[in-house]
């Protein structure tokens, strides 16, 4: 009997993997608001009732490649983070800013859909948090890790930010002073506007070497945060 169950198993995951395949393959050629499960199920020559039980919805499909992007991101940018320890916390910054674009380039449709437009009447459950905080909670320790050195110049804050600041701090960069971590948002939001405006054709005609005006802003935006020497990636 569990041979015949770990075959199903295996049966299962291939054709998760190969029906989530074919949604990337969808998400690439129409968008993700046009996603369809009927036709995902056509192209594989499955019927729509087989489909349906592996993802109920196009929703619980979106879900399904929503977290495996987000794990997939999150995973390049700890990898980086790990690769990168004898540098100075703003190297590893810069080095973990740099592997995660390089993912974005890579991948430009599965970015889209996590970074992108929202997908029209798509709400994403809590499921999506967890993977969707893996690259911040990597330039979180960083930072935490400049703290423990004492080696962490605070940046300034503005007293109305102090409240929201310290609320942060609380909830999800515990022993990251609340000025760092005020910081800290702004740089991980810049960080992918850079990526996104590069991604999605705003550097156009604009900027020609764009690898190095991200590793330069990258080194900026550690300093922002309070990283003193970016070293390198």
């Amino acid at each position: 009997m569990s041979t015949i169950r770990g075959a199903r198993e295996r049966a299962r995951i291939e054709v998760t993997a190969a029906i989530k395949d074919e949604a990337r393959k969808q998400l690439a050629e129409e968008g993700a608001a046009k996603l369809s499960l009927r036709a995902v199920a056509r192209e594989l020559g499955m019927v729509s009732s087989a489909l349906y039980r592996y993802f109920p919805s196009r929703d619980d499909l979106l879900t399904a490649l929503i977290v495996d992007a987000f794990d997939a991101i999150g995973a390049v940018a700890e990898q980086a983070a790990e690769r990168t320890e004898a540098l100075p916390p703003a190297g590893r910054w810069v080095a973990v800013a740099c592997a995660v674009r390089e993912w974005a380039l890579a991948h430009p449709h599965e970015y889209a859909l996590i970074y992108g437009s929202p997908v029209p009447g798509y709400i994403a459950p809590t499921d999506t948090v967890g993977p969707a905080s893996r690259v911040g909670l990597v330039l979180i320790d960083i930072v935490r890790s400049a703290v423990l050195a004492d080696d962490l110049a605070l940046p300034p804050l503005a007293d109305e930010l102090r409240a929201d600041a310290e609320r942060m701090a609380a909830d999800f960069a515990e022993g990251v002073p609340p000025e760092a971590v005020a910081a800290l948002v702004a740089a991980w939001a810049q960080l992918f506007g850079l990526i996104s405006f590069e991604l999605f054709g705003q550097f156009n005609r604009v900027v020609e070497a764009r690898e190095p005006l991200f590793r330069q802003a990258a080194g900026e935006l550690a300093r922002s945060v309070g990283l003193r020497d970016s070293g390198t990636a």
